[in-house]
């Protein structure tokens, strides 16, 4: 009995998925593809800072060195708002991508409009997550061929560190927002199929975006 429930046991641990870690506290640790990086601390907590070189000019995206995903959870806290000087309709946008390419312009990503959570425009609410698949399937292609269905209704607060949580299993994905028990984005058609690549700080047109460390867990 008790080499069967070692072995029981054996098995059981070696099932279970295993989780990486990736410290953001060296900008060293990124190959910056757009916008610069630097460690920061932000409302009282360390992580990465990530802006446009110029504002207004384009996006921020940085690869994760070393880190290949397909299937499982990836699990961070991230905070945006419009930077400084940035343009009328910037909203904060800040999100990861996952499943980037050699080519780091091919990538899937689920990302907030922070300013749109409390917006007063209802219309605006409904636009404060959205996925996307660079670069086929911009958000402005899904919303026009699809309205509703890449992008849904979070509360979101500007600037405040804001949990997510990717899922991805094969070509679907779900989106979790401050740690609830239901995503908030359901994705059941990941434009890329399933598939692997690396792991991303993205960050849209005008923003001032903050990053704490991410959590891996494959599948």
């Amino acid at each position: 009995m008790h080499r069967l429930l070692t072995a029981v046991v054996a098995v059981s641990l070696l099932t279970v998925p295993a989780t990486e870690v990736v410290q953001l506290d060296r900008a060293e640790r990124l190959a910056v593809i757009a916008g610069t990086v630097e460690p920061a601390t932000y409302r009282g907590r360390k992580g990465l800072k990530l802006v446009e070189r110029e504002i207004n000019q384009g996006l921020g995206f940085a690869v994760l060195n070393g880190v290949e995903f397909g299937n499982g959870t990836i699990e961070t806290e991230i905070a945006g708002l419009p930077a400084a000087g940035a343009v009328e309709g910037s909203r904060g946008f800040v999100g990861i991508a996952f499943h980037v390419q050699k080519d780091p312009h091919s990538y899937e990503c689920f990302y907030l409009r922070p300013t749109n959570g409390r917006a007063d425009d209802q219309l605006r609410r409904n636009h404060a997550t959205q996925y996307i698949s660079e670069p086929e399937f911009p958000w402005q292609k899904l919303r026009q061929e699809n309205p509703g269905v890449y992008e849904s209704y979070v509360d979101l607060e500007a600037g405040a560190w804001t949990p997510i949580r990717i899922v991805v299993d094969g070509a679907k994905a779900q989106f979790y927002v401050h740690n609830a028990p239901q995503p908030v984005l359901v994705v059941n058609d990941l434009k890329k199929g399933a598939i692997s690549g690396g792991i991303a700080l993205w960050i849209g047109q005008g923003t001032e975006a903050y990053f704490s460390n991410i959590s891996i867990t494959r599948r």
